[in-house]
């Protein structure tokens, strides 16, 4: 059994919380990626087999709550957003938390006027090497309440590890992102590092080694995002690929492949094999299942579907960007989003703007329910996943209740048993 974290019940929920528990009871193995039905007669909700809070969110909660309660009267400050939901933010600060920084690195409070009385809580994305030693010349001790993911810290000495080697670390990341930050930072005292987006930059990267781009050309390409004494005629020579440990799962594979591919057409499969280093194991467990369970909704159908999770989140954007290929998509923070049967508020993922809808829920079909899909970010908490299901429901007079919908749902799950004696799923939760 893993670790249970001590969260504040306000959190969790009376379906989704209690849901996802009996997922894991029948599935323990976690080999059924189908999602869980709760069906309310004219409406279906297909709500994903992966999601919301993960280990790292967890902890770091966990870390914040306690920072709290452990330091009456004191000065309680977050480097930044603890992680990126509005309501856990918002939660924080409505119990004096202050934040030190935005998510893109701007002030709020002035690192002057901290003293070394004061308590500094390091986000879940983590910090970089220079506000660590910042803090510690202040008299501040950030490991005290460092909430730090994991999964981040494993990237972080996966990069030392190829440093160490001789490797160049390559992270697939958005060079904006605190976690990418902190994780260039950190890489960066090992080794030359380099920070690329997505295929069309790996490929440009791909090119230099294959001769095809010049020095010249290539440096103005990645302006910003390289060591300082980064040379890439030397430099890329000899590579290695972690990620920020939120971005699509598929992209970071195919990336680390096309770069493989080019090192070994320089130098040959033998040698090649000595130049690339192997990281396939740095992606967060949390986002691949995630992922994976999305893949698993989009294959179950549906009407539509919502994205439930904050505007900034990088996980719960990439589930959005796969459900949209599909499905028309309504990525939204909660549930005060959904403003009637006819409009809702969402986020433009492609503009990052919020727009608005209209006849965005379908009109009912007279040969079987609607049926929505539900997933939602790695930050959201389970309470408003609750919310959402509730206030779409609330437009159908005749559905039955939520809670009879999953009462229903719980005795159909025990009476397949689950699973099957071999682990493989019976069928369709």
């Amino acid at each position: 059994m893993g670790r249970v974290f001590d969260i504040p019940v306000f959190y969790r929920s009376p379906i989704i919380s209690r849901m996802k528990a009996l997922r894991r009871l029948y599935d323990h193995r976690k080999k059924d990626l189908s999602p869980s039905v709760l069906k309310l007669g004219p409406l279906t909700f297909k709500i994903a087999r992966h999601f919301g809070f993960c280990f790292g969110v967890e902890n770091a909660i966990e870390i914040a709550f306690k920072a709290i309660a452990e330091n009456p009267g004191k000065r309680v400050f977050l480097l930044s957003e603890m992680i990126h939901n509005p309501q856990v933010n918002h939660d924080l600060e409505q119990r004096g938390v202050r934040f030190l920084l935005t998510p893109s690195g701007e002030t709020i409070t002035p690192f002057t006027s901290l003293t070394p009385e004061d308590i500094v809580i390091v986000p879940a994305f983590g910090t970089t090497v220079e506000l660590f030693e910042k803090l510690r010349t202040m008299g501040i001790d950030p490991t005290l309440y460092n909430a730090t993911c994991p999964f981040v810290e494993k990237v972080w000495k996966r990069a030392e590890q190829l440093g160490s080697r001789g490797f160049t670390v390559i992270i697939h990341g958005k060079h904006y992102h605190e976690e990418t930050k902190a994780t260039f930072s950190h890489a960066d005292l090992a080794a030359p590092s380099l920070v690329i987006r997505d295929l069309n930059e790996a490929q440009f990267v791909a090119n230099f080694i294959l001769g095809s781009i010049s020095e010249s050309d290539f440096l103005p390409q990645f302006s910003g995002r390289y060591s300082e004494k980064f040379t890439p005629s030397v430099d890329l020579l000899k590579i290695g690929v972690v990620n920020q440990t939120t971005m699509l799962a598929h992209e970071t594979h195919a990336i680390s492949e096309l770069l493989r591919s080019a090192i070994e057409q320089r130098f040959g499969v033998q040698e090649g094999a000595e130049r690339f280093g192997d990281t396939r194991d740095t992606l967060c467990y949390a986002t691949s299942e995630n992922q994976q369970a999305t893949h698993g909704l989009i294959a179950a159908g549906g009407d539509i579907a919502i994205v439930v999770g904050g505007y900034n989140s990088s996980n719960t954007a990439n589930l959005s960007q796969l459900l949209e290929q599909s499905y028309a998509t309504y990525y939204i923070k909660d549930a005060t989003e959904i403003l009637s049967r006819d409009q809702i508020r969402h986020l433009d993922r492609t503009r990052k703007v919020e727009i608005g809808s209209d006849n965005w829920l379908p009109k009912l079909s007279v040969k079987s329910p609607l049926e929505v899909l539900i997933t939602a970010g790695a930050s959201c908490p389970d309470a408003l996943v609750d919310q959402v299901l509730e206030r779409i429901a609330s437009f159908f007079p005749t559905a039955i209740p939520l809670a009879q919908a999953f009462e229903e749902y719980t005795a159909e799950l025990a009476h397949s048993g689950g699973i099957n004696q071999d682990g493989a799923p019976s069928r369709a939760h």
